[in-house]
């Protein structure tokens, strides 16, 4: 309930923004505000939403950062069966240049493992952007060639 003043006025207590400036509140038309105490409630305007951080997308630059490879090993049933051909895939390369997420954009499925057991141990030089590490999406081709083919 509003106190009343010295002078027998009716106290009306304001809401203050964020630029300082005082506001009739809701108390001060008529309305109970529940959780109010003392004659102010300061109104804090919500967070900016973070920056949406996306990725960068590079093809051309991971082929070049790989500091260490691991060649596939060719599936033996795969071998047998004189299967050959390329698994695509789509790899997050961290800050500190290892495979963070990697997913299977196509290819054999009798090839498909032996690729991503591979490539999961490969390590890049970390791509670095404004002198600052960043995580890079880039595609993957591992080629299987048998050879005499």
């Amino acid at each position: 309930m509003p106190r009343k003043s010295t002078t027998g006025e009716r106290h009306r207590p304001s809401i203050s923004t964020a630029m300082g400036r005082s506001e009739p509140s809701a108390l001060a038309r008529g309305s109970d505000v529940l959780g109010a105490t003392g004659d102010q409630v300061s109104v804090i305007p919500p967070a900016p939403k973070p920056a949406q951080t996306h990725l960068l997308k590079i093809s051309s630059w991971a082929e070049g950062g790989v500091i260490h490879k691991v060649q596939p090993l060719y599936p033996p049933l795969a071998r047998q069966a004189r299967i050959q051909g390329a698994v695509e895939l789509r790899a997050i390369i961290g800050k500190t240049g290892m495979i963070e997420n990697l997913n299977v954009l196509g290819g054999h499925a009798m090839l498909v493992k032996a690729a991503v057991d591979a490539v999961r141990q490969w390590r890049y030089r970390p791509h670095m952007l404004n002198g600052e590490p960043v995580e890079v999406e880039t595609e993957i081709t591992v080629n299987f060639v048998l050879s005499g083919s």
